[in-house]
């Protein structure tokens, strides 16, 4: 899905980018947890992709909706994506920020001003991505 403008600052981006996310929480496999997680990734290229928590019996091997939209972003539009925005909900009213694993993942293709919306214990809350993760692990390849 493409959006028509591709700045992700608007409330109303952020609440159609919501709504992604939820549709893709509706897909979960979350049958030990029961807890059902979509994230919405807005590219710079106006994509928009979403992904939704994966659950293995060996817990370890599940992956988070964040990480499965990074995969499918990349996957379908190559390495040189560059996130603009992040949206990630539940369908069990919970809160549930992006853990350590997703940032550090996302780190690697966000621009760090980038807003990142999530249920939270005090109701949704809108940060920027450097707020999450302030000392993102980085290393310099070349």
């Amino acid at each position: 899905m493409k959006t028509k403008n591709s700045q992700a600052n608007s409330e109303a981006q952020l609440k159609a980018l919501l709504k992604n996310a939820r549709l893709a929480a509706k897909k979960s496999y979350s049958p030990f947890s029961q807890f059902k997680v979509g994230a919405a990734l807005l590219l710079k290229n106006g994509e928009v992709v979403t992904g939704t928590n994966v659950e293995s019996i060996s817990y370890g091997l599940t992956i988070c909706a964040e990480r499965a939209a990074l995969v499918s972003a990349v996957s379908k539009f190559g390495p040189k994506i560059r996130i603009q925005a992040v949206a990630v909900t539940n369908l069990n009213d919970g809160a549930s920020p992006p853990c350590g694993a997703c940032l550090q993942m996302l780190s690697e293709f966000i621009d760090f001003k980038a807003p990142v919306v999530f249920p939270a214990v005090d109701g949704t809350r809108t940060v920027t991505f450097a707020e999450l993760l302030p000392q993102a692990f980085g290393i310099k390849l070349n």
